[in-house]
């Protein structure tokens, strides 16, 4: 399963949105890959004001204020 973490630098909620993923590793197995926004023009337009933002499998989990039970609940819906 792969997670997307779109993110930027200096953004203190993609820091914590780390965490939430660093909790969640603990219980799903997964890769992560993180994305910075400024490195794409797409990118940077489609989630400038979105981010950080967290896609499963290429669907939005969640984005903004990250909460582990969202991701969860993703994860849990696209295992079965």
């Amino acid at each position: 399963m792969l997670i997307t973490f779109y993110s930027k630098e200096n953004c203190s909620l993609c820091e914590k949105g780390l965490q939430i993923i660093d909790q969640l590793k603990e219980t799903y197995s997964f890769d992560c890959k993180i994305v910075d926004i400024y490195k794409d023009d797409e990118l940077l337009e489609k989630y400038m004001i979105r981010i950080p933002v967290v896609l499963v499998e290429d669907k939005v989990a969640d984005e903004g204020i990250l909460t582990y039970d969202k991701i969860s609940h993703v994860i849990k819906s696209l295992q079965k």
